[in-house]
């Protein structure tokens, strides 16, 4: 049995030296975690700030568009005032020509009317 013994320790000897070839020594290494430039707290408020700002500008050039809008707007009321008003001075200038005692008369007398010259008087004097 001594050979036996031999052969089993021999064969036991070859199996380690097998084992530790097979399996190298595992060696841990440390990896560095890196840390973030930008946390995410941070990265969630700078979005936040970001689409704020998106926000405003928008509401920005809107409210801009709306008081383009309003200016426009005014200024054709305003041409619209200034036509009527030219028109309105036009009608008055053109009721006191046709107001005139003298043209009366002559009217009067076209169509066979009788008028004495103390009657007539300015129209706009009447109306006050």
């Amino acid at each position: 049995m001594s050979t036996q013994h031999a052969r089993n320790f021999q064969n036991h000897e070859t199996w380690k030296e097998h084992q530790q070839t097979k399996q190298p020594n595992i060696v841990r290494k440390r990896v560095a975690v890196q840390k973030r430039w930008i946390t995410r707290g941070e990265k969630f408020l700078y979005s936040l700030f970001a689409f704020g700002l998106l926000l405003g500008l928008a509401y920005m050039v809107y409210f801009s568009s709306h008081i383009d809008q309003l200016n426009r707007n005014i200024q054709t009321m305003n041409t619209e005032i200034s036509q009527q008003t030219s028109l309105n001075q036009n009608l008055s200038y053109e009721v006191k020509e046709l107001s005139q005692p003298d043209r009366i008369i002559a009217n009067a007398k076209k169509h066979g009317l009788e008028i004495q010259n103390a009657k007539v008087k300015q129209a706009s004097e009447v109306a006050e």
